[in-house]
C-alpha cells in the first residue's frame, strides 16, 4: 500500500488496505489500482513501485503510469469527471463504469457510491470481465464504509506517509 503502515488506523480504514491489497494480489493482470474522492483526491492505491520491477524483467516493457500512484490517481480523476459530463450532457444518468482499452493494457474506472472512483490499470492480456467483476465486489464492500471521517482518515495517512518519504 501507499502508506507504510495500517498501524493506528481505524478497522474500517484497515479492512480498505486489505480490500485493495486483495483486488491487486488476486486478479491477474492489475498493475496499479487507486481510489479517488470525488474532489479527485488520492484516498488510497496500491504500491505500483513495489511490483513494477518484477513485471518489467517479466514482460520487458514499462509498466505504467510512469510517475506515481498520484498519476494513476489524476487520470482516474480526469477520466470520471469525463464521463459524468457526457452522461449529463446527454441525460443518460449516473456513470457505473468506464473502460479504456488500449494496445498496451486497460483503463477501468468504476463510480463508488460516495462518488468516488475505483481505478484499475490492467494489463493487455487480463481479462476484462474478471477485472470488473472484482471491482464491482470492491465497490460493493467499500462503497458503504467510505464516510467524509474514513475519507479524512485515508487522505492524513496518504500525507504522513509522503511527508514521513521526503
Amino acid at each position: 500500500m501507499t502508506a507504510p503502515s495500517t498501524f493506528g488506523l481505524s478497522s474500517e480504514a484497515r479492512n480498505l488496505h486489505w480490500l485493495l491489497t486483495n483486488l491487486v494480489e488476486e486478479v491477474p493482470g492489475i498493475q496499479s489500482v487507486a481510489v479517488v474522492s470525488s474532489d479527485g483526491l488520492l484516498l488510497l492505491s496500491s504500491d505500483h513501485a513495489r511490483n513494477a520491477e518484477a513485471r518489467e524483467a517479466r514482460t520487458g516493457k514499462p509498466t505504467g503510469p510512469r510517475g506515481s500512484s498520484a498519476d494513476l490517481a489524476t487520470i482516474v480523476s480526469g477520466i470520471g469527471s469525463l464521463t459524468i459530463g457526457a452522461a449529463k450532457l446527454m441525460q443518460f444518468g449516473g456513470v457505473k463504469h468506464t473502460m479504456v482499452a488500449m494496445d498496451e493494457g486497460s483503463l477501468f474506472v468504476m463510480s463508488i457510491s460516495d462518488g468516488s472512483l475505483l481505478g484499475v490499470h490492467g494489463s493487455a492480456d487480463c481479462d476484462m470481465s474478471v477485472v470488473a467483476y472484482h471491482m464491482a465486489l470492491f465497490v460493493g464492500r467499500a462503497g458503504h464504509v467510505l464516510t467524509p471521517e474514513l475519507r479524512s482518515e485515508l487522505r492524513k495517512s496518504l500525507e504522513s506517509a509522503s511527508a514521513g518519504s521526503a
